[in-house]
């Protein structure tokens, strides 16, 4: 699947057929998409919008700009008269249709990203099943041993710094 002899080679581009797989392909490069979208913002001052859709319909979003739906009515002016948004433009009730659809699957998501978060902080445990608890546990083991291994490097680094003034 791979091609070239670096250190990470290059993936052939074609979709990856294990299931786990892609899905750790897509969370890396996402978080990559991200970063980099970030960066451009603040290196350059660019006003960078990015939405990316998981396969499974999640929604992942960034802007540059305090509000999103600024960046896409500036997009959305910019490219009038283009053939892909005339169609918008002829059937506006359908667009208004479409936008309040979205707005409703996003506040969906929202609340069940809030209600996770609750979770995560051991509010709301009632209605959750052994097997969620379990999960639960170990993301919240997994967060302790990041946060963990990053206090220790910091007090590694603090005593190096220390070792060299002394």
């Amino acid at each position: 699947a791979k091609k070239g002899g670096g250190k990470r080679g290059r993936r052939e581009m074609r979709r990856i057929e294990d299931a786990t797989s892609r899905q750790v392909t897509f969370s890396k490069r996402r978080s990559g998409l991200l970063k980099k979208a970030f960066e451009l913002g603040v290196l350059c001052d660019a006003e960078v919008a990015l939405i990316v859709f998981s396969p499974r319909g999640r929604l992942y979003e960034y802007a540059s700009a305090p509000d999103l739906q600024k960046t896409i009515d500036r997009y959305l002016n910019h490219t009038k008269g283009t053939s892909a948004n005339e169609k918008t433009v002829e059937q506006p009730a359908a667009g208004v249709q479409m936008c309040r659809s979205e707005a409703t699957a996003l506040k969906h998501k929202i609340d069940a990203i809030e209600a996770y978060q609750r979770k995560l902080s051991g509010e709301g445990l009632g209605s959750c099943s052994a097997h969620e608890l379990q999960e639960l546990e170990l993301q919240l083991e997994k967060s302790l041993s990041c946060i963990r291994q990053k206090k220790q490097q910091k007090m590694l680094d603090k005593i190096l710094e220390l070792k060299e003034k002394g």
